[in-house]
C-alpha cells in the first residue's frame, strides 16, 4: 500500500465475528451469548483516534458482549443485526458525502467480501478465508481475536509515519 492510499483513509470499518473475535462462538447456562476479545486491539483503535480516523464497527450479529466492549474501545458508530453491509456501505457514503478512498475495511469472511471491495483498502487476519485475503491490501500476521485489528491499524499509521506519535500521546510511553 502506497503511503498516499494509506493518508485518504478516515473511516476504518471493522467486522466482529473472526476479525476483533477468534470467530467462536459461546453461551453461557442460561442462552446469553460470549464473545472473546483481545485487549491487544485496544491500542489500534485509541491509536486511530489519536490520529482522527472514525471506526464504524459494522457486524451481522447482535450481542450484549458487543455493545459493552466497543463502549470501552470508544467506536464512533456501531452497527449491530446488519444483514446488508453492501447498502450499508453505500448508504453511509452517499449520507455523509464520503469517497470510497475514504474508507478502509477490515473483514474477515465472505460475508465481508463484497462490503471490502467498495473501500480503498481493505485488512484482514491471518485466519481470513482465501477470497478475502485475495482482495487485502494487508494480511496480519495474526488471527482474529488475537490482535489482527491492532495489528492493520498499526499498519495503516506507519504507512502515514504517525504510529509512534500516536502510542506516545495515547500511552506515554515515550517510544
Amino acid at each position: 500500500m502506497s503511503s498516499y492510499k494509506a493518508e485518504r483513509i478516515k473511516y476504518l470499518i471493522i467486522d466482529v465475528d473472526g476479525t476483533l473475535t477468534d470467530s467462536g462462538i459461546y453461551y453461557d447456562e442460561n442462552g446469553n451469548e460470549l464473545k472473546r476479545f483481545s485487549t491487544r486491539d485496544a491500542a489500534g483503535f485509541f491509536a486511530a483516534k489519536e490520529k482522527g480516523i472514525k471506526t464504524i464497527v459494522l457486524t451481522g450479529r447482535e450481542c450484549a458482549a458487543t455493545i459493552r466492549r466497543m463502549e470501552e474501545l470508544k467506536v464512533d458508530l456501531l452497527i449491530q443485526n446488519c444483514k446488508d453491509k453492501v447498502q450499508y456501505i453505500n448508504e453511509f457514503m452517499s449520507n455523509n458525502g464520503i469517497h470510497h478512498d475514504e474508507l478502509g475495511y477490515i473483514g474477515d469472511d465472505i460475508n465481508d467480501y463484497n462490503g471490502m471491495k467498495l473501500c480503498g483498502f481493505v485488512g484482514c487476519p491471518e485466519d481470513a478465508c482465501d477470497e478475502v485475503k485475495a482482495i487485502a491490501d494487508y494480511i496480519s500476521p495474526y488471527r482474529g481475536g488475537y490482535g489482527a485489528v491492532r495489528d492493520v491499524i498499526s499498519y495503516i499509521l506507519k504507512e502515514r509515519s504517525e504510529w509512534i506519535d500516536a502510542l506516545n500521546s495515547v500511552f506515554g510511553v515515550g517510544i
